[in-house]
């Protein structure tokens, strides 16, 4: 592909706020400059400014389609440098120079078509600089995908994957580099990662840092068919790697939560390999290793939040093991187990992954072969303030005691466990897993069947009440895996679609809500208005707020895969389409004029997230290859 060279045009509003700075600077730069020598250079799949004053950028723009479709830059302003530089424009290379010895560049950049060339040069009693590249996250969360060193850095080949744009391979020749990589929320929001400079040991170090598409190819999707942009450039979406935990998580400046890990595998496993020698896979094993270490993530008492108020605060509510923390982690084993076919890892970590399952599925008192949760479930027990957060993701909503959800994962878990017990050997546990999972298949339908509706109830309680708030997701997974079949699975979802068009929701843009009816107070946990916490005593002044009916892509999934599994092709065309319409424009994410985010929304569209950006999302990426039966079946 060939580049465009072009003048430095003037910094559009958003730029300006971003950058203002380094844009100006380079302004001056470029004025000073003959007019062949300008500091933007752009092709189809790239749009980048090098800074003005300092080895740099101060704007970048990918499209891994090359489709020239650029989003505004995430690059944010860069610090006054501490030295004088002088730039200059020699080959094609923008050349930074100390000021001290013009003639001698300390960096050299470029862009080249679909690759941008960073080349670092020790200079004898100079000290190596470093360039930094910083984000801002409410315009893209970037995130940098690799193995993580022992000090904590990102080995190189590595991928920097940039939401809404796509993905961006770094090689480097000339050096064993690591990049540092950071990143915080409060108080400051950003991410941050450096490409450090040459040094006397290795004194010509060189950057290539290529675009890239990186998605799984799927039979019957023509490369032309531009429903499916979004799916090609954020595919990876779903991985998110936290900068300073090193472990994955809801992105890059956020908690990770091992009860969605699960999530993370089963995208990872149909991941193309990210770049040579690495796969999304190694990432998951790496936050596996962590979690088998004894690492504890939301979701299991005594986690320490990334950006807790108070070195060492834990959130007291969580007094429980969420009931699909294990679940989670087994399947996550599985995926990584037979995605890679590493059978070494298996063997070595098998005492692990069973002490995780004898955990899952300790007695109960009552002898029931379905995974229970410590608090109860039942209507009003929650307290206000809440005292104890809820069994599973849906941590503003009532479920306790026996969950549909946990116990669908759980059943998926027991499947998972009972093939890696073959793998390894182990012919005893795998029988009794498996026995385990029949039974909690033959005992779940009976458990959470609500006669009066004709669909699955979120949870029992353990004073024997259903909890039916007409849950997709819920009556989704169930489809998914097998745990109702025939004419039961087609009964379920049939009135959940009927309930979806009866309750006047047809924009599938916006992804579909938690529940379809409001959640009375009683069945609530987050009385907060800000999280759909209502004050009346039918929830129906919170509802499609957050978790109270808000919408959102997250869990989607199931409900979509639940269609096609039963061959309701059109039905799930109709929903994921408007989705994958949202997917391109990136609406799943960013910050709305109201501070909050479009990770949740209301029925009309309204913002009413938090995270800013939630991987949770792009799960739903899964269907397209559940529509083209590509997806395996639980083993």
């Amino acid at each position: 592909m060939g580049i465009t060279w072009m003048r430095i045009r003037k910094p559009s509003q958003a730029r300006r706020m971003l950058a203002i700075g380094a844009v100006v600077a380079a302004c001056q730069l470029v004025a000073a400059q003959p007019k062949s020598a300008p500091l933007e250079q752009e092709s189809p799949s790239i749009r980048v400014t090098f800074d003005g004053q300092q080895p740099g950028l101060s704007a970048l723009s990918v499209d891994s389609l090359g489709r020239g479709e650029f989003r505004p830059s995430p690059i944010t302003a860069s610090r006054a440098p501490s030295v004088e530089y002088k730039v200059s424009l020699q080959g094609g290379w923008v050349r930074y120079a100390l000021a001290s010895d013009p003639g001698h560049a300390v960096w050299e950049m470029r862009c080249d078509g679909d690759t941008l060339q960073m080349r670092s040069l020790y200079r004898p009693g100079a000290a190596p600089q470093g360039v930094t590249w910083t984000f801002n996250p409410d315009v893209t969360h970037a995130t940098l995908l690799g193995r993580v060193t022992p000090a904590g850095d990102v080995a190189l080949p590595a991928v920097l994957h940039l939401p809404g744009m796509g993905s961006m391979r770094i090689n480097v020749k000339g050096g064993t580099a690591a990049l540092g990589y950071v990143a915080h929320r409060r108080p400051e929001l950003f991410v941050a990662i450096t490409f450090p400079a040459a040094t006397a040991a290795h004194p010509d170090v060189e950057y290539t840092i290529a675009t890239a598409a990186i998605y799984p190819t799927v039979p019957g999707i023509d490369a032309a068919d531009r429903r499916f942009d979004g799916f090609r450039r954020n595919w990876l979406n779903a991985l998110q790697l936290q900068a300073e935990e090193h472990i994955l998580a809801n992105n890059a400046e956020s908690d990770p939560c091992a009860i969605v890990l699960y999530i993370y595998s089963d995208i990872a496993r149909y991941t193309p390999e990210l770049a040579k020698g690495l796969t999304a896979l190694d990432i998951v094993r790496e936050s596996l290793d962590r979690y088998l270490a004894g690492y504890r993530s939301y979701g299991m008492p005594g986690f320490v939040g990334f950006d807790a108020k108070r070195p060492g605060a834990t959130d007291p509510r969580v007094k429980y093991v969420f009931l699909d923390y294990y679940p989670s982690l087994l399947i996550s084993a599985w995926d990584y187990v037979d995605g890679a076919g590493d059978e070494k890892w298996l063997r070595s970590n098998y005492k692990g992954l069973r002490a995780w399952a004898e955990t899952m599925i300790a007695p109960n008192a009552d002898g029931s072969p379905l995974l229970e949760y410590p608090a109860s479930g039942n209507s009003g027990s929650w307290g206000n303030p809440f005292t104890v957060r809820p069994a599973n993701w849906w941590d503003a909503v009532g479920f306790g005691h026996q969950d549909a959800y946990s116990n669908a994962l759980g059943y998926r878990a027991l499947r998972s466990m009972a093939a890696l017990a073959e793998r390894a050997g182990e012919t005893d546990d795998a029988e009794r897993y498996r026995r385990r999972a029949q039974q909690l298949h033959d005992a779940y339908a009976g458990a959470f069947f609500d006669p009066a509706t004709g669909v699955l109830a979120g949870w029992r309680s353990s004073d024997g009440q259903l909890h039916d708030y007409y849950f997709p997701f819920v009556n989704g997974i169930a489809v998914r895996y097998g745990l109702i079949e025939g004419d039961a699975a087609k009964q379920a979802m049939d009135r959940i679609l009927a309930k979806m068009d009866a309750v006047g929701y047809r924009d599938f843009t916006l992804g579909l809500p938690g529940n379809l009816i409001p959640i009375r107070r009683a069945d609530y946990v987050d009385l907060d208005p800000r999280f759909g916490g209502p004050k009346q005593e039918d929830g129906s002044d919170g509802f499609q707020v957050y978790q109270n009916g808000g919408t959102t892509a997250c869990f989607a999934y199931f409900t979509l895969a639940a269609l096609y599994r039963l061959g309701e092709r059109e039905q799930a065309d109709r929903i994921l389409f408007p989705m994958l319409q949202a997917f391109s424009k990136e609406e799943f994410s960013g910050r709305a004029p109201n501070g909050l985010t479009y990770d949740w929304r209301d029925w009309k569209g309204g913002a009413h997230g938090y995270e800013g950006m939630l991987v949770d999302n792009y799960y739903a990426f899964l269907a397209v290859l559940d529509r083209a039966h590509m997806v395996a079946e639980i083993p």
